[in-house]
């Protein structure tokens, strides 16, 4: 846990710097940003091809106040008739440094990817014995309404087939009229 708040600490000491010219080097760049207060790293990163830097660099300041006091007077700012873009830098996990994804074999997270295949095809079979449950609600529902049409079918025509209940059904409708 303090390794992390460590880590988050030291990214807001530590600002990357793009737009970087050619000629500018670490040396160039520590003597650009050692108004704003101590430094504590600076780092160009090489291009593997033809060990040129990048044109972006990090510096990491020993305080806080003195990494956003550089943001803040040097993002913008011309070196070397380049203007510079001046912000926080990402931590490396999100970049894939040294402790992030580009140092994990790709097996790593075999186990938990065989977890959530073995979640995705329980969910899907939960889905489909939903699906059937409702399928089979919505079919017992409908042979019950077809059942009452049917019994109010057959009460209709027992009507017209009983001698007295149409007796009965004409005196009410003789009475109502």
């Amino acid at each position: 846990m303090a390794a992390v708040q460590q880590q988050q600490a030291m990214q807001k000491n530590t600002l990357y710097v793009g737009g970087l010219a050619d000629e500018v080097n670490e040396s160039i760049l520590h003597a650009a940003f050692i108004p704003f207060g101590d430094i504590k790293d600076v780092k160009t990163p090489l291009d593997q091809a033809n060990q040129k830097h990048r044109s972006f660099g990090f510096v990491t300041f020993l305080e806080r106040e003195d990494a956003s006091a550089a943001m803040d007077n040097m993002d913008g700012a011309e070196l070397y008739g380049r203007v510079l873009t001046v912000n926080y830098a990402l931590p490396e996990k999100i970049k894939g440094g040294e402790q992030g994804w580009a140092a994990h074999p790709l097996w790593a997270d075999a186990d938990t990817w065989f977890e959530r295949q073995q979640q995705e095809k329980e969910m899907l079979k939960m889905q489909a014995e939903n699906k059937a449950a409702m399928e089979t609600a919505e079919e017992l529902h409908r042979k019950k309404l077809a059942q009452d049409r049917q019994g109010e079918m057959e009460e209709d025509t027992e009507t017209k087939d009983d001698p007295m209940a149409r007796a009965e059904a004409d005196a009410l409708s003789h009475g109502d009229a």
